[in-house]
């Protein structure tokens, strides 16, 4: 059974809007890789919004992008599948993406049944649902040294049915950038 992986950058007090977390080279790098492994994104329409057309676009047009931005461009365009959850969303341009309208759990079940590379999910709304619905097999939280002191907060709308206990498997310090990757999976 495929794995499904949840990443996401945070500041120091737990904000996760991507205007209030930090990162640099050694960051970026770190998901390159991350992105490579995995052959399926899972997002909810704002973090799809979020990621296409920018990320494709980089990729398109490296002019005053860092190669460090460019590599993780072509790494993302390279994924050969981006499920989307959402009610809203009318169409997506790219043929490699598709809307799911019907029920998360159902549909995440489905794909980790298929053979393939780990599946990737990022945002907070549908990673929450995953959260509770007990779908997600590994966190990897990247926490930057920026304390935001306002905006959402990560994990803040999670209703668990009851504590959700993890285990730390790897931790690792961007030396660069002053952020700490942290890897958890359930217990």
């Amino acid at each position: 059974m495929r794995k499904l992986i949840y990443a996401i950058n945070v500041t120091l007090d737990g904000c996760c809007d991507h205007r209030q977390v930090a990162g640099g080279a050694d960051v970026m790098d770190y998901y390159t890789r991350m992105v490579r492994e995995v052959d399926t994104f899972v997002y909810g329409r704002k973090t799809y919004e979020l990621m296409v057309p920018y990320w494709p676009n980089v990729a398109k047009d490296h002019e005053g992008q860092s190669k460090p931005e460019i590599e993780f461009a072509e790494a993302f365009c390279a994924v050969p599948q981006v499920v989307v959850f959402s009610k809203t969303l009318d169409r997506v341009e790219a043929k490699n993406t598709r809307i799911v309208r019907g029920n998360l759990q159902d549909e995440i079940l489905r794909l980790k049944q298929e053979s393939g590379k780990p599946l990737l999910a990022g945002g907070v709304d549908v990673a929450s649902q995953l959260m509770e619905l007990g779908l997600i097999d590994e966190y990897r939280i990247v926490v930057g040294p920026v304390i935001a002191g306002k905006g959402r907060r990560l994990f803040d709308e999670v209703g668990l049915p009851e504590r959700l206990r993890l285990k730390l498997v790897e931790s690792r310090t961007f030396d660069k950038s002053g952020c700490v990757g942290l890897r958890y999976v359930p217990t």
